[in-house]
């Protein structure tokens, strides 16, 4: 599934729900389901600097497209990383340096988040996409 659908699917899902209190529970469930790094994978070098929270991100090449596994300490950043790594797993380095994020406006994340909640996110998005460009030049190397 490319992107875009992804992301419009998660803006559906959104949709159901008439106020934040209902989206955060939604976020909190999607960490839960986010199937969590292993504690030797949780390394200095893992973390997204920027994050209120401990978040770690790890990334393999798989063929064409990149396999992201993340984890939290701490439950909404969690649930935030788990919608992220539903985006952008199994896509190519391409399409998820050519994505957009328009949908976290489409859902009211941006606006429900604090500052520095909000910083994290952004930086989540940056250290996804770092790994899109280093995984692209590694391809372009080959």
């Amino acid at each position: 599934m490319k992107i875009k659908e992804i992301q419009n699917e998660i803006v559906d899902e959104f949709s159901f729900f008439e106020d934040w209190e209902q989206r955060y529970e939604y976020l909190i469930e999607l960490g839960k389901s986010l199937n969590t790094l292993p504690e030797e994978a949780k390394t200095d070098d893992k973390i997204i600097k920027g994050c209120q929270s401990s978040v770690w991100l790890d990334a393999e090449l798989d063929g064409d497209t990149i396999e992201f596994k993340a984890d939290s300490n701490a439950i909404l950043p969690k649930g935030i990383a788990a919608l992220l790594v539903r985006m952008y797993n199994h896509q190519t380095p391409k399409d998820i340096l050519e994505s957009d994020t328009d949908f976290i406006n489409e859902i009211g994340l941006s606006e429900f988040l604090s500052p520095t909640r909000a910083n994290g996110l952004l930086a989540m998005i940056k250290q996804f996409k770092f790994y899109a460009i280093a995984f692209q030049s590694k391809q372009n190397n080959s």
